[in-house]
């Protein structure tokens, strides 16, 4: 597996490979060449967080098909028209599966994917599909569903805060479950939320996780790309969530729980799908009870009756039991948006522009 540079990339693929522009989507990998796949990251790899788990997908791959796999991994790609010359000579320099990795790989990804039809693209948090484009996610609402009945638990102020890189359906929905779920516990509980218009940016996000604290947040939950928001609780004394990667070193001690990433299934899928020549365009969308979404272990602090409740939401949410998402909710203005009875459809979770009650801070 190589790791290069934007430049280094664009400089030495040139314009190879731009025979895959027409015809059908390509068979399996021949005997003789291994496959070629080019992944595309939307920050630095770095420890924990996010890209350090599909960082792990791809390890899996790699894993698997050891030398029969030849990988590109480029990173800190988020610009829309970087992103698209990435994945453009990625296509034309011969890789047969190419993944994106972030929401803002999305336009960029369905301008390339068409005149490169031999080429099967894979976008997680993707949400147009093409017939060379297929998208991954999870539902990291249910994973924020059970962190935040951790946080209800444990909040002393009745306050939580969340920061998020975007105000973006992927966001906002996680953040609306996180409230619902300490609102399962304490049902005046409020949550304070605040975001970067970045992913990885820990200067605000320092900033953002200290001004939740001054407004009187024991709970703090980042969904950004690095520990700083765990971090930078555990400091101040309060507790915190991880997101993507158990951050609980960083978190002082502080650190309830995380809901952690697992992509190696998706990777995996379609790698092998590819190499069979059997890929096609899916929508894969996983949470807890396939194991895409896990619970990072409990805080030892939490009283143990609390764990147990704790363990059995996880494996009541993730057999569908209970559903983050059942009515009634209301939004901050107090209209109804799901009734009583009734399960926000999942299309309207995917699409979820609106905050719910209790949620305090802006969209806009």
């Amino acid at each position: 597996m190589s790791n290069v540079t934007r430049r280094q990339f664009l400089h030495y693929s040139g314009a190879a490979g731009a025979a895959l522009a027409t015809g059908g989507l390509a068979g399996g990998a021949s005997a003789q060449e291994p496959l070629k796949i080019g992944v595309v990251y939307v920050s630095p790899i770095a420890e924990i967080g996010w890209t350090k788990q599909h960082s792990l997908g791809v390890d899996a791959i790699k894993a698997e098909f050891g030398d029969k796999v030849a990988i590109t991994v480029l990173d800190n790609i988020f610009m829309p028209q970087d992103a698209e010359r990435v994945f453009r000579e990625l296509a034309a320099s011969g890789n047969q599966l190419i993944f994106g990795t972030s929401f803002s790989h999305g336009t960029p990804m369905q301008k390339v994917a068409p005149r490169f039809p031999k080429v099967a693209f894979e976008h997680c948090s993707g949400i147009v599909h093409l017939a060379n484009l297929g998208t991954f996610e999870a539902k990291y609402y249910e994973g924020t569903f059970v962190a935040g009945a951790a946080a209800g638990h444990m909040s002393k102020s009745g306050k939580i805060g969340f920061i998020g890189g975007f105000p973006i359906p992927d966001i906002v929905g996680p953040a609306n479950a996180l409230l619902l779920g300490a609102q399962s516990v304490k049902p005046e509980i409020t949550c304070n939320a605040l975001f970067l218009n970045s992913w990885f940016d820990p200067g605000k996000e320092k900033e953002a996780a200290n001004t939740l604290l001054s407004q009187g947040c024991d709970v703090i939950c980042s969904m950004t790309d690095t520990a700083t928001g765990v971090q930078v609780a555990g400091e101040g004394g309060a507790w915190s969530i991880g997101y993507a990667s158990d951050m609980a070193k960083f978190g002082s001690g502080k650190q309830l729980t995380a809901f952690t990433l697992d992509w190696a299934s998706d990777y995996l899928r379609a790698a092998r799908a590819v190499a069979a020549g059997e890929w096609k365009p899916e929508v894969h969308w996983d949470g807890l009870a396939a194991g895409v979404v896990k619970m990072a272990p409990y805080n030892e602090a939490i009283p143990a009756d609390v764990v147990a409740k704790l363990k059995q939401l996880e494996a009541d949410v993730g057999a569908g039991k209970i559903h983050p998402y059942a009515g009634e909710l209301k939004d901050q203005d107090g209209t109804v948006k799901v009734a009583a009875g009734s399960v926000l459809p999942d299309p309207d979770i995917r699409g979820m522009n609106w905050f719910v009650q209790g949620m305090i801070g802006k969209l806009g």
